[in-house]
């Protein structure tokens, strides 16, 4: 319920937004404009509108077209959000300037004539004009990018592993996201390409359903269609207890999804122990450390641990485990370079191999999305092979 109400004040806040956005638009002194952009405006937040009362089990949101739900989402999180972060500097610093500003009089300018468009309308239009074709640009792109995927492999260095591990395949799969944006064919790919990778160990680490619960049957019919020469296990994500966390974990159990809620499974390979750790999901730091804590104190000590992470920086209370794997960040999602974009503003880790002395942590983007556009970040199954080697010092 806590995630539920954290994604409804959220909304709630975008809605707000909307309306700010509607009333700058009757500040336009052209008719075209105020028309253009506050119909706009206005249809943006009948969408968000239906969103929302979504999330309270209304459904209306299946009634939206896919393209329609990217541009709504395109534009509230993608352009909406900065330009109230802007609205807002601007503000202060207008504020600023009136307290320090000297009072006196100015003398009137009597002007003759108004040219048909001023230089400061023309620039207000662009200004205006601009963030909705923006949206319907990254609509566009979203439309284009939402079914496809990559098979990323990467050579995993373990320290200390196990001769009989030397050449574990692993694939990892995350961040479904069952739901507006992904469904039909490509869940059907997701199965297809994963089984062909022959992994000896599959690994999900949550998030199968976007938050609709309605979704949770097509999700389940993903995990059992998986194919492993070993085992097939999985942790939750924070999308999957939007809806009702309860509910998620009785339907998961009885749809027969292997997830690991703070509970461990073995398996034996090539006369080998091999433990596989879950970590629930926590909302706060306090929470994943006592939650990693109690986790790891269900260390076999016969057997070598795996730990399935939702969210990467829980490789900070990992301890000793040798490898860790986690999803959550989409690569960044939007991303400038490698290394620079929302990915490593929000996150410590976020894509790729990581490593220290006592181990590795590997951050898949996913396979899914619950935002309509990907850029330097794409889509992926990872095909994950283990080696024994000694890791860099950090």
């Amino acid at each position: 319920m806590r995630h539920g109400m954290t994604f409804i004040i959220l909304l709630t806040c975008m809605a707000l937004g909307d309306l700010l956005w509607c009333c700058a638009a009757l500040r336009l002194r052209r008719r075209w404009m105020r028309w253009t952009i506050g119909v706009f405006g206005v249809l943006q937040f009948a969408g968000l509108t239906m969103i929302l009362f979504s999330r309270k089990g209304a459904g209306l949101e299946e009634m939206l077209p896919r393209p329609a739900h990217s541009m709504i989402l395109a534009w509230h999180v993608g352009i909406l959000l900065p330009w109230l972060a802007w609205r807002m500097v601007r503000a202060a610093v207008s504020l600023l300037g009136k307290v320090a500003r000297i009072p006196r009089r100015t003398p009137s300018i009597e002007v003759s004539a108004t040219p048909a468009v001023t230089r400061r309308e023309f620039l207000g239009a662009a200004a205006a004009l601009t963030p909705p074709m923006l949206t319907l640009a990254a609509a566009g792109i979203g439309e284009v990018q939402l079914d496809g995927f990559r098979i990323r492999r990467i050579e995993v260095p373990v320290p200390e592993l196990p001769p009989a591990l030397e050449g574990l395949s692993i694939a990892h799969v995350t961040d479904f996201h069952v739901g507006r944006f992904t469904r039909g064919r490509v869940l059907e790919r997701i199965v297809e390409e994963t089984n062909r990778l022959d992994a000896d160990v599959v690994a999900l680490t949550g998030d199968f359903i976007n938050h609709s619960l309605r979704d949770l049957p097509a999700a389940l019919d993903i995990v059992r269609a998986l194919r492993a020469r070993h085992i097939v296990a999985a942790c939750e994500g924070n999308h999957d207890l939007i809806e009702d966390a309860r509910t998620f974990h009785r339907e998961a159990e009885r749809g027969g999804m292997p997830l690991l809620r703070g509970e461990s499974a073995t398996v034996n390979i090539r006369g080998q122990r091999l433990q596989l750790l879950g970590l629930p999901w926590n909302q706060s730091v306090s929470g994943m450390r006592d939650s990693a804590a109690a986790l790891l104190s269900r260390r076999d000590p016969s057997a070598w641990p795996l730990l399935l992470a939702h969210h990467p920086h829980a490789w900070d209370f990992a301890g000793e485990i040798p490898l860790t794997l986690a999803g959550h960040t989409h690569g960044g999602q939007l991303m400038l370079t490698e290394r620079l974009g929302a990915g490593s503003l929000f996150f410590r880790y976020w894509s790729g191999l990581y490593s220290r002395p006592s181990g590795a942590l590997v951050v898949s983007n996913g396979v899914g999305n619950w935002f309509p556009v990907r850029i330097q970040a794409p889509a992926e199954i990872l095909h994950l092979t283990l080696r024994r080697a000694s890791l860099p010092r950090a």
